[in-house]
Protein backbone atom coordinates (compact mmCIF):
# COMPACT_ATOMS: atom_id res chain seq x y z
CA UNK A 1 0.00 0.00 0.00
CA UNK A 2 1.15 3.62 -0.78
CA UNK A 3 -0.10 6.74 0.33
CA UNK A 4 -0.02 10.35 -0.60
CA UNK A 5 -1.01 12.10 1.92
CA UNK A 6 0.06 11.88 5.22
CA UNK A 7 -0.33 13.99 8.50
CA UNK A 8 1.22 14.19 11.69
CA UNK A 9 -0.36 15.85 14.67
CA UNK A 10 2.34 17.02 17.10
CA UNK A 11 6.50 17.49 17.21
CA UNK A 12 7.71 15.50 20.16
CA UNK A 13 10.08 12.22 19.33
CA UNK A 14 7.37 10.04 18.42
CA UNK A 15 5.49 12.40 16.01
CA UNK A 16 8.72 13.51 14.62
CA UNK A 17 10.11 9.49 14.25
CA UNK A 18 6.84 8.25 12.67
CA UNK A 19 7.44 11.14 10.32
CA UNK A 20 10.50 10.14 9.03
CA UNK A 21 9.75 6.69 8.83
CA UNK A 22 6.65 7.05 6.65
CA UNK A 23 8.49 9.46 4.31
CA UNK A 24 11.57 7.35 3.60
CA UNK A 25 9.04 4.63 2.94
CA UNK A 26 6.39 6.91 0.82
CA UNK A 27 9.26 9.46 -0.88
CA UNK A 28 6.26 10.47 -3.23
CA UNK A 29 3.98 11.05 -0.42
CA UNK A 30 3.27 14.72 1.28
CA UNK A 31 4.08 13.88 5.01
CA UNK A 32 3.57 17.19 7.18
CA UNK A 33 4.13 17.43 11.06
CA UNK A 34 1.75 19.85 12.51
CA UNK A 35 3.41 21.05 16.08
CA UNK A 36 1.27 23.87 18.12
CA UNK A 37 4.66 24.81 19.88
CA UNK A 38 7.83 26.89 18.12
CA UNK A 39 10.47 24.64 16.75
CA UNK A 40 12.85 25.31 20.08
CA UNK A 41 9.91 25.00 23.14
CA UNK A 42 9.96 22.29 25.05
CA UNK A 43 9.47 20.87 28.72
CA UNK A 44 11.68 18.67 30.56
CA UNK A 45 14.98 18.40 30.54
CA UNK A 46 16.62 14.43 29.60
CA UNK A 47 15.68 11.75 27.90
CA UNK A 48 16.62 8.18 28.81
CA UNK A 49 17.11 5.46 25.58
CA UNK A 50 18.16 2.31 27.12
CA UNK A 51 20.38 -0.94 24.91
CA UNK A 52 17.26 -2.60 23.55
CA UNK A 53 15.90 0.61 22.87
CA UNK A 54 18.94 1.83 21.04
CA UNK A 55 19.06 -1.72 19.34
CA UNK A 56 15.05 -1.45 17.70
CA UNK A 57 16.19 2.49 16.96
CA UNK A 58 19.26 1.54 14.89
CA UNK A 59 17.20 -1.54 12.81
CA UNK A 60 14.90 0.80 11.74
CA UNK A 61 16.68 3.82 10.94
CA UNK A 62 20.53 3.63 11.44
CA UNK A 63 20.92 7.41 10.23
CA UNK A 64 18.99 9.28 12.90
CA UNK A 65 19.95 6.66 15.83
CA UNK A 66 23.62 7.44 14.95
CA UNK A 67 23.20 11.31 15.39
CA UNK A 68 20.77 11.01 18.40
CA UNK A 69 24.34 9.16 20.02
CA UNK A 70 26.71 11.60 18.95
CA UNK A 71 25.03 13.59 20.70
CA UNK A 72 24.23 12.09 23.65
CA UNK A 73 25.71 11.42 27.34
CA UNK A 74 26.64 7.74 28.51
CA UNK A 75 25.91 6.78 32.12
CA UNK A 76 26.00 4.15 34.88
CA UNK A 77 23.81 3.91 37.54
CA UNK A 78 23.32 3.51 41.31
CA UNK A 79 21.11 3.85 44.23
CA UNK A 80 22.41 5.95 47.52
CA UNK A 81 21.10 5.41 50.79
CA UNK A 82 22.65 7.99 53.70
CA UNK A 83 26.41 7.30 52.56
CA UNK A 84 25.96 3.84 51.34
CA UNK A 85 25.84 3.82 48.00
CA UNK A 86 25.24 0.35 45.57
CA UNK A 87 27.16 1.28 41.93
CA UNK A 88 25.69 -0.58 39.41
CA UNK A 89 27.86 -0.37 35.96
CA UNK A 90 25.94 -0.22 32.71
CA UNK A 91 27.91 0.79 29.86
CA UNK A 92 24.88 1.03 27.04
CA UNK A 93 22.67 3.83 29.01
CA UNK A 94 22.47 6.86 27.38
CA UNK A 95 20.27 10.11 27.92
CA UNK A 96 20.03 13.45 25.70
CA UNK A 97 18.86 16.93 26.33
CA UNK A 98 15.14 16.51 25.17
CA UNK A 99 15.70 19.84 23.51
CA UNK A 100 18.62 18.62 21.06
CA UNK A 101 16.54 15.06 20.97
CA UNK A 102 13.96 17.43 19.38
CA UNK A 103 16.67 19.38 17.16
CA UNK A 104 17.97 15.74 15.88
CA UNK A 105 14.58 14.35 15.05
CA UNK A 106 13.30 17.42 13.30
CA UNK A 107 16.97 17.58 11.07
CA UNK A 108 16.27 14.13 9.97
CA UNK A 109 12.66 14.46 9.63
CA UNK A 110 13.23 17.74 7.07
CA UNK A 111 16.01 16.30 5.56
CA UNK A 112 13.75 13.51 4.61
CA UNK A 113 12.14 15.67 2.92
CA UNK A 114 9.06 15.88 5.58
CA UNK A 115 7.37 19.33 5.99
CA UNK A 116 7.25 20.87 9.94
CA UNK A 117 4.95 23.58 10.38
CA UNK A 118 4.91 25.20 13.72
CA UNK A 119 2.76 27.44 15.78
CA UNK A 120 -0.76 26.15 14.73
CA UNK A 121 -3.16 23.79 16.39
CA UNK A 122 -4.69 21.74 13.78
CA UNK A 123 -7.74 19.05 14.35
CA UNK A 124 -8.40 16.15 12.46
CA UNK A 125 -11.37 17.40 10.47
CA UNK A 126 -9.27 20.40 9.52
CA UNK A 127 -6.85 17.65 7.59
CA UNK A 128 -7.11 16.33 3.90
CA UNK A 129 -5.13 13.60 4.56
CA UNK A 130 -5.49 9.39 4.13
CA UNK A 131 -3.55 8.74 6.93
CA UNK A 132 -3.61 10.53 10.20
CA UNK A 133 -1.06 10.13 13.06
CA UNK A 134 -2.08 11.43 16.59
CA UNK A 135 1.21 12.13 18.68
CA UNK A 136 -0.18 14.97 20.69
CA UNK A 137 0.80 13.38 23.81
CA UNK A 138 -0.56 12.44 27.08
CA UNK A 139 -3.24 15.70 27.06
CA UNK A 140 -3.89 14.58 23.27
CA UNK A 141 -6.99 16.64 22.00
CA UNK A 142 -7.53 13.90 19.32
CA UNK A 143 -8.05 11.34 21.65
CA UNK A 144 -10.59 13.50 23.91
CA UNK A 145 -12.30 14.60 20.70
CA UNK A 146 -13.33 10.92 19.89
CA UNK A 147 -13.63 9.28 22.78
CA UNK A 148 -16.38 7.25 22.05
CA UNK A 149 -13.96 5.78 19.18
CA UNK A 150 -11.09 5.30 21.57
CA UNK A 151 -12.54 4.80 24.60
CA UNK A 152 -9.85 5.67 26.75
CA UNK A 153 -9.74 5.05 30.70
CA UNK A 154 -6.96 7.52 32.41
CA UNK A 155 -6.66 6.56 36.31
CA UNK A 156 -4.28 9.12 38.85
CA UNK A 157 -1.44 7.83 40.91
CA UNK A 158 -1.08 8.57 44.69
CA UNK A 159 2.06 10.12 45.09
CA UNK A 160 3.28 13.42 43.96
CA UNK A 161 6.11 14.32 41.46
CA UNK A 162 7.83 17.08 39.80
CA UNK A 163 10.29 17.47 36.68
CA UNK A 164 14.02 20.07 37.52
CA UNK A 165 17.01 19.44 36.78
CA UNK A 166 20.41 21.00 37.62
CA UNK A 167 23.87 22.70 36.20
CA UNK A 168 26.06 19.77 36.04
CA UNK A 169 26.20 15.93 35.50
CA UNK A 170 26.00 13.67 38.59
CA UNK A 171 28.90 11.19 37.78
CA UNK A 172 25.89 8.41 36.77
CA UNK A 173 22.34 7.82 37.34
CA UNK A 174 21.13 7.99 40.72
CA UNK A 175 18.24 7.33 42.74
CA UNK A 176 18.70 8.76 46.61
CA UNK A 177 15.79 9.34 49.36
CA UNK A 178 16.27 11.74 51.81
CA UNK A 179 14.20 12.24 54.93
CA UNK A 180 13.37 16.00 56.44
CA UNK A 181 11.40 16.72 59.43
CA UNK A 182 8.12 16.55 57.13
CA UNK A 183 8.76 13.29 55.62
CA UNK A 184 10.63 11.48 52.99
CA UNK A 185 11.62 12.99 49.06
CA UNK A 186 12.92 10.22 46.62
CA UNK A 187 15.32 11.46 43.54
CA UNK A 188 15.68 9.74 40.72
CA UNK A 189 18.41 12.06 38.93
CA UNK A 190 20.77 11.13 35.75
CA UNK A 191 22.95 13.38 33.56
CA UNK A 192 22.33 14.61 29.95
CA UNK A 193 25.22 16.57 28.91
CA UNK A 194 28.21 17.25 30.20
CA UNK A 195 26.76 20.02 32.49
CA UNK A 196 22.95 19.35 33.07
CA UNK A 197 21.30 16.68 34.96
CA UNK A 198 18.01 15.68 35.68
CA UNK A 199 16.12 15.79 38.68
CA UNK A 200 12.24 13.92 39.26
CA UNK A 201 11.59 13.86 42.96
CA UNK A 202 8.71 12.88 44.09
CA UNK A 203 7.09 11.99 47.64
CA UNK A 204 3.71 11.32 49.17
CA UNK A 205 0.28 13.25 49.83
CA UNK A 206 0.97 13.54 53.87
CA UNK A 207 4.76 14.71 52.70
CA UNK A 208 3.58 17.21 50.32
CA UNK A 209 0.89 18.84 52.40
CA UNK A 210 3.65 18.98 55.75
CA UNK A 211 5.77 20.93 53.86
CA UNK A 212 3.43 23.38 52.72
CA UNK A 213 3.40 22.26 48.18
CA UNK A 214 -0.31 21.97 48.50
CA UNK A 215 -0.35 25.98 48.77
CA UNK A 216 2.41 26.67 46.79
CA UNK A 217 1.18 24.59 44.28
CA UNK A 218 -1.85 26.78 44.03
CA UNK A 219 -0.13 29.96 43.92
CA UNK A 220 2.28 28.82 41.00
CA UNK A 221 0.88 29.71 37.54
CA UNK A 222 0.54 27.74 34.66
CA UNK A 223 3.50 28.55 32.82
CA UNK A 224 5.56 29.27 35.99
CA UNK A 225 7.91 27.32 38.05
CA UNK A 226 6.80 25.98 41.61
CA UNK A 227 10.17 28.29 43.34
CA UNK A 228 9.10 27.41 46.77
CA UNK A 229 9.75 23.99 46.25
CA UNK A 230 12.75 23.58 44.39
CA UNK A 231 14.43 25.70 47.26
CA UNK A 232 13.39 23.54 49.91
CA UNK A 233 14.08 20.31 47.51
CA UNK A 234 17.31 21.90 47.04
CA UNK A 235 18.29 22.52 50.37
CA UNK A 236 17.42 18.90 51.12
CA UNK A 237 19.08 17.32 48.35
CA UNK A 238 22.05 19.20 49.22
CA UNK A 239 24.63 16.82 49.11
CA UNK A 240 23.78 15.15 46.08
CA UNK A 241 23.52 18.59 44.54
CA UNK A 242 26.83 19.61 45.58
CA UNK A 243 26.31 23.42 45.92
CA UNK A 244 24.40 23.30 42.59
CA UNK A 245 20.60 24.76 42.45
CA UNK A 246 18.11 23.59 41.20
CA UNK A 247 16.52 24.86 37.79
CA UNK A 248 12.79 24.70 37.16
CA UNK A 249 10.98 24.79 33.67
CA UNK A 250 7.79 25.30 34.06
CA UNK A 251 7.92 23.17 37.27
CA UNK A 252 5.38 21.85 39.67
CA UNK A 253 3.92 18.78 41.63
CA UNK A 254 1.55 16.24 39.71
CA UNK A 255 0.16 13.35 39.97
CA UNK A 256 1.22 10.12 37.23
CA UNK A 257 -1.64 9.33 34.96
CA UNK A 258 -1.71 5.92 33.29
CA UNK A 259 -3.51 6.63 29.64
CA UNK A 260 -5.07 2.83 27.85
CA UNK A 261 -7.57 3.05 25.35
CA UNK A 262 -9.97 0.47 24.37
CA UNK A 263 -8.65 0.93 20.79
CA UNK A 264 -5.89 3.08 18.95
CA UNK A 265 -7.25 3.76 15.56
CA UNK A 266 -10.82 5.28 14.25
CA UNK A 267 -10.91 5.38 10.68
CA UNK A 268 -8.05 6.87 9.04
CA UNK A 269 -6.38 8.24 12.35
CA UNK A 270 -4.63 6.51 15.03
CA UNK A 271 -2.96 7.08 17.86
CA UNK A 272 0.96 6.54 19.23
CA UNK A 273 2.82 7.52 22.11
CA UNK A 274 1.31 9.11 25.06
CA UNK A 275 -1.86 9.35 23.40
CA UNK A 276 -2.44 6.10 23.18
CA UNK A 277 -0.88 4.86 26.56
CA UNK A 278 1.04 5.93 28.99
CA UNK A 279 4.26 3.84 31.33
CA UNK A 280 5.36 5.37 34.83
CA UNK A 281 8.82 7.52 34.44
CA UNK A 282 10.22 4.84 36.52
CA UNK A 283 10.90 2.59 34.02
CA UNK A 284 11.77 5.62 31.57
CA UNK A 285 10.03 4.02 28.95
CA UNK A 286 7.67 6.93 27.35
CA UNK A 287 9.63 8.07 24.48
CA UNK A 288 10.97 4.52 23.96
CA UNK A 289 7.15 3.84 23.19
CA UNK A 290 6.61 6.49 20.81
CA UNK A 291 9.45 5.67 18.78
CA UNK A 292 8.91 1.70 18.60
CA UNK A 293 5.29 2.65 18.00
CA UNK A 294 6.06 4.63 14.83
CA UNK A 295 8.42 1.29 13.63
CA UNK A 296 5.59 -0.53 13.84
CA UNK A 297 3.10 1.90 12.46
CA UNK A 298 5.45 2.21 9.14
CA UNK A 299 6.36 -1.27 8.88
CA UNK A 300 2.43 -2.70 9.42
CA UNK A 301 1.27 0.41 6.51
CA UNK A 302 4.24 -1.19 4.08
CA UNK A 303 3.01 -3.92 4.51
CA UNK A 304 -0.97 -3.99 4.32
CA UNK A 305 -3.03 -3.87 1.88
CA UNK A 306 -5.39 -1.53 2.47
CA UNK A 307 -4.95 1.36 5.71
CA UNK A 308 -8.02 -0.45 7.67
CA UNK A 309 -5.99 -4.02 7.82
CA UNK A 310 -2.71 -1.62 8.30
CA UNK A 311 -4.10 -0.16 11.24
CA UNK A 312 -4.98 -3.21 13.00
CA UNK A 313 -1.77 -4.83 12.32
CA UNK A 314 -0.24 -2.15 13.98
CA UNK A 315 -2.23 -2.10 17.26
CA UNK A 316 -1.98 -6.20 17.29
CA UNK A 317 2.03 -6.18 17.17
CA UNK A 318 1.98 -3.19 19.84
CA UNK A 319 -0.53 -3.90 22.13
CA UNK A 320 0.70 -7.25 23.73
CA UNK A 321 3.86 -5.47 24.15
CA UNK A 322 3.14 -2.01 25.28
CA UNK A 323 0.31 -3.88 27.93
CA UNK A 324 3.04 -5.98 29.78
CA UNK A 325 5.59 -2.75 29.84
CA UNK A 326 2.35 -1.02 31.62
CA UNK A 327 1.32 -4.18 34.25
CA UNK A 328 5.33 -3.27 34.77
CA UNK A 329 5.17 0.12 35.40
CA UNK A 330 2.03 -0.05 37.56
CA UNK A 331 4.01 -2.08 40.00
CA UNK A 332 7.07 0.07 39.52
CA UNK A 333 4.91 3.69 40.35
CA UNK A 334 3.33 1.72 43.97
CA UNK A 335 7.06 0.33 44.26
CA UNK A 336 8.49 3.81 44.05
CA UNK A 337 5.59 5.23 45.87
CA UNK A 338 5.95 3.24 49.29
CA UNK A 339 9.59 3.68 48.82
CA UNK A 340 9.90 5.07 52.66
CA UNK A 341 9.23 1.55 54.05
CA UNK A 342 12.48 0.03 52.58
CA UNK A 343 14.82 2.36 53.80
CA UNK A 344 16.33 0.61 56.55
CA UNK A 345 17.33 -1.90 54.21
CA UNK A 346 20.90 -2.80 53.50
CA UNK A 347 21.84 -0.73 50.43
CA UNK A 348 23.10 -3.82 47.80
CA UNK A 349 19.99 -5.42 48.74
CA UNK A 350 17.93 -3.05 48.36
CA UNK A 351 18.90 -2.45 44.63
CA UNK A 352 18.00 -6.21 44.43
CA UNK A 353 15.09 -5.01 45.71
CA UNK A 354 14.62 -2.30 43.15
CA UNK A 355 15.62 -4.92 40.45
CA UNK A 356 13.20 -7.26 41.13
CA UNK A 357 10.33 -5.17 41.55
CA UNK A 358 8.28 -5.63 38.90
CA UNK A 359 9.46 -9.17 38.40
CA UNK A 360 11.08 -8.26 34.69
CA UNK A 361 15.08 -9.31 36.59
CA UNK A 362 14.86 -12.40 38.25
CA UNK A 363 17.83 -13.20 40.75
CA UNK A 364 20.17 -15.35 38.19
CA UNK A 365 19.81 -12.57 35.68
CA UNK A 366 20.78 -10.16 37.85
CA UNK A 367 23.32 -12.26 39.01
CA UNK A 368 24.73 -11.80 36.14
CA UNK A 369 25.16 -8.48 35.12
CA UNK A 370 25.58 -7.06 38.61
CA UNK A 371 27.61 -9.94 40.13
CA UNK A 372 29.14 -7.09 43.10
CA UNK A 373 26.17 -5.94 44.08
CA UNK A 374 24.38 -8.98 44.22
CA UNK A 375 26.60 -10.94 46.06
CA UNK A 376 26.74 -8.32 48.33
CA UNK A 377 22.93 -8.16 48.95
CA UNK A 378 22.20 -11.59 49.31
CA UNK A 379 25.33 -11.99 51.96
CA UNK A 380 23.24 -9.13 53.74
CA UNK A 381 20.05 -11.14 53.42
CA UNK A 382 21.44 -14.05 54.23
CA UNK A 383 23.84 -12.74 57.52
CA UNK A 384 26.92 -14.64 55.66
CA UNK A 385 30.19 -13.90 53.88
CA UNK A 386 30.01 -13.20 50.01
CA UNK A 387 32.51 -16.08 49.58
CA UNK A 388 29.40 -17.99 51.28
CA UNK A 389 27.05 -16.79 48.24
CA UNK A 390 26.95 -19.29 45.19
CA UNK A 391 27.14 -17.56 41.55
CA UNK A 392 24.15 -20.20 40.00
CA UNK A 393 21.65 -21.82 41.43
CA UNK A 394 20.19 -18.84 44.26
CA UNK A 395 16.68 -19.69 43.98
CA UNK A 396 17.34 -23.31 45.92
CA UNK A 397 20.10 -21.30 47.95
CA UNK A 398 17.82 -18.85 48.77
CA UNK A 399 15.17 -21.14 49.68
CA UNK A 400 17.49 -22.88 52.14
CA UNK A 401 18.40 -20.00 54.06
CA UNK A 402 17.30 -20.05 57.89
CA UNK A 403 14.73 -17.70 59.89
CA UNK A 404 14.47 -16.43 63.39
CA UNK A 405 11.86 -13.44 63.74
CA UNK A 406 9.36 -12.87 66.27
CA UNK A 407 10.09 -16.18 68.46
CA UNK A 408 9.69 -18.89 65.37
CA UNK A 409 12.70 -20.70 63.79
CA UNK A 410 13.14 -22.46 60.72
CA UNK A 411 15.53 -24.27 59.17
CA UNK A 412 14.82 -22.75 55.78
CA UNK A 413 12.52 -20.76 53.77
CA UNK A 414 10.05 -23.21 52.65
CA UNK A 415 7.34 -23.33 54.94
CA UNK A 416 6.02 -26.33 56.47
CA UNK A 417 2.48 -27.41 55.60
CA UNK A 418 1.84 -28.12 59.26
CA UNK A 419 2.42 -24.43 60.59
CA UNK A 420 -0.52 -23.87 58.02
CA UNK A 421 -2.84 -25.72 60.30
CA UNK A 422 -0.84 -24.21 63.58
CA UNK A 423 -3.77 -22.31 66.24
CA UNK A 424 -1.69 -18.80 65.82
CA UNK A 425 -1.76 -18.72 61.92
CA UNK A 426 -4.28 -16.98 59.98
CA UNK A 427 -4.63 -17.95 55.94
CA UNK A 428 -5.76 -15.07 53.77
CA UNK A 429 -6.88 -16.22 50.05
CA UNK A 430 -6.89 -13.02 48.49
CA UNK A 431 -7.76 -11.62 44.85
CA UNK A 432 -6.48 -8.01 44.87
CA UNK A 433 -5.42 -6.22 41.39
CA UNK A 434 -2.97 -4.20 43.80
CA UNK A 435 -1.18 -4.33 47.34
CA UNK A 436 -2.19 -0.97 47.59
CA UNK A 437 -5.55 1.02 48.11
CA UNK A 438 -8.92 0.32 50.40
CA UNK A 439 -9.49 -2.99 49.65
CA UNK A 440 -5.97 -4.16 50.39
CA UNK A 441 -5.95 -1.46 53.42
CA UNK A 442 -8.72 -3.30 54.61
CA UNK A 443 -6.83 -6.96 54.33
CA UNK A 444 -3.86 -5.28 56.58
CA UNK A 445 -6.16 -4.16 58.99
CA UNK A 446 -7.77 -7.30 59.32
CA UNK A 447 -4.85 -8.90 59.77
CA UNK A 448 -3.59 -7.41 62.96
CA UNK A 449 -2.78 -10.31 65.76
CA UNK A 450 -2.27 -13.22 63.94
CA UNK A 451 1.46 -14.85 64.78
CA UNK A 452 1.90 -16.38 61.20
CA UNK A 453 -0.20 -14.73 57.88
CA UNK A 454 -0.18 -17.70 55.34
CA UNK A 455 -0.91 -15.66 51.86
CA UNK A 456 -2.40 -17.97 48.96
CA UNK A 457 -4.36 -16.94 45.95
CA UNK A 458 -4.59 -17.85 42.12
CA UNK A 459 -1.44 -19.45 40.34
CA UNK A 460 -1.02 -16.95 37.63
CA UNK A 461 1.81 -14.63 37.41
CA UNK A 462 0.28 -11.65 38.36
CA UNK A 463 -1.75 -12.67 41.21
CA UNK A 464 1.68 -14.31 42.98
CA UNK A 465 3.47 -10.82 42.65
CA UNK A 466 0.74 -8.41 43.63
CA UNK A 467 0.23 -11.09 46.61
CA UNK A 468 4.26 -10.62 47.50
CA UNK A 469 3.58 -7.02 47.16
CA UNK A 470 0.83 -7.43 49.78
CA UNK A 471 3.19 -9.43 51.66
CA UNK A 472 5.63 -6.82 52.17
CA UNK A 473 3.28 -4.99 53.90
CA UNK A 474 1.55 -7.29 56.11
CA UNK A 475 5.30 -7.81 57.63
CA UNK A 476 5.89 -4.57 57.90
CA UNK A 477 2.57 -3.28 59.21
CA UNK A 478 1.10 -5.95 61.52
CA UNK A 479 4.58 -7.63 62.47
CA UNK A 480 3.28 -11.24 61.55
CA UNK A 481 5.42 -13.89 59.89
CA UNK A 482 4.20 -14.20 56.27
CA UNK A 483 4.24 -17.01 54.06
CA UNK A 484 3.22 -16.37 50.16
CA UNK A 485 1.79 -19.42 48.51
CA UNK A 486 2.49 -20.26 44.93
CA UNK A 487 3.00 -22.83 41.91
CA UNK A 488 6.46 -24.13 41.29
CA UNK A 489 6.50 -21.64 38.28
CA UNK A 490 7.06 -19.10 41.06
CA UNK A 491 9.80 -20.31 42.41
CA UNK A 492 12.03 -17.64 40.91
CA UNK A 493 9.95 -14.90 41.77
CA UNK A 494 9.33 -16.43 45.61
CA UNK A 495 13.20 -16.53 45.83
CA UNK A 496 13.15 -12.70 44.87
CA UNK A 497 10.45 -11.68 47.43
CA UNK A 498 12.67 -13.37 50.12
CA UNK A 499 16.06 -11.69 49.69
CA UNK A 500 13.87 -8.40 48.89
CA UNK A 501 11.41 -8.67 52.58
CA UNK A 502 8.17 -8.82 50.56
CA UNK A 503 7.97 -12.62 52.28
CA UNK A 504 9.69 -14.40 55.42
CA UNK A 505 8.64 -17.35 54.32
CA UNK A 506 7.52 -19.00 50.80
CA UNK A 507 4.87 -22.15 50.00
CA UNK A 508 5.24 -24.10 46.62
CA UNK A 509 1.95 -25.84 46.51
CA UNK A 510 3.30 -28.59 43.92
CA UNK A 511 5.31 -31.42 45.04
CA UNK A 512 8.32 -30.18 43.37
CA UNK A 513 9.93 -27.66 46.04
CA UNK A 514 7.33 -28.22 49.42
CA UNK A 515 9.01 -29.17 52.21
CA UNK A 516 6.89 -31.37 54.45
CA UNK A 517 9.73 -32.33 57.10
CA UNK A 518 10.64 -28.75 57.38
CA UNK A 519 10.00 -27.84 61.30
CA UNK A 520 9.13 -25.23 62.93
CA UNK A 521 10.70 -24.58 66.28
CA UNK A 522 9.26 -21.78 69.23
CA UNK A 523 12.07 -19.43 70.61
CA UNK A 524 12.05 -16.48 72.75
CA UNK A 525 10.75 -13.58 70.99
CA UNK A 526 13.68 -11.82 68.30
Amino acid sequence: MKLSRIAVLGGGPGGLYAARLLKLSHPDADVVVYEQGSPDTTFGFGVGLASRTQRNLREADPASLAAIVDVSHPHEMSMKVGDDVARLSHGELLAIARTTLLEVLQQHAADAGVRLEFGQRRAVGELDAELVVAADGVNSVTRTESAADFRPHISTGGGLYLWCGTDFALPSAIFTPVSTEHGTFVAHAYPYAADRSTFLIETDEDTWRNAGFDVSTEKTGAVDSDETSLRYLENAFAHTLGGHRLIGNRTRWMRFRTVTCEQWHSGNVVLIGDAAHTAHYSIGSGTKLAMEDAIALDRAVGEAATLGEALRAYEAARRPGVEYLQSIATRSELWWESFPYRADIPVDQLMIAYMTRAGKVGLDRFMASAPDIATRGLADFAGVAQARVPEDGLTDWVLARPLDRHGLSFPRRAAPESLRHEPGTEVLTVDLLSAWGDEADDVVARSTGAAVLWVTGSGNRDAVLTRLDLGERLRRETGAVVVVEAPAHAAGDLAAGLVSLRTDLVSITDAVGRDSESEVVRTAAV
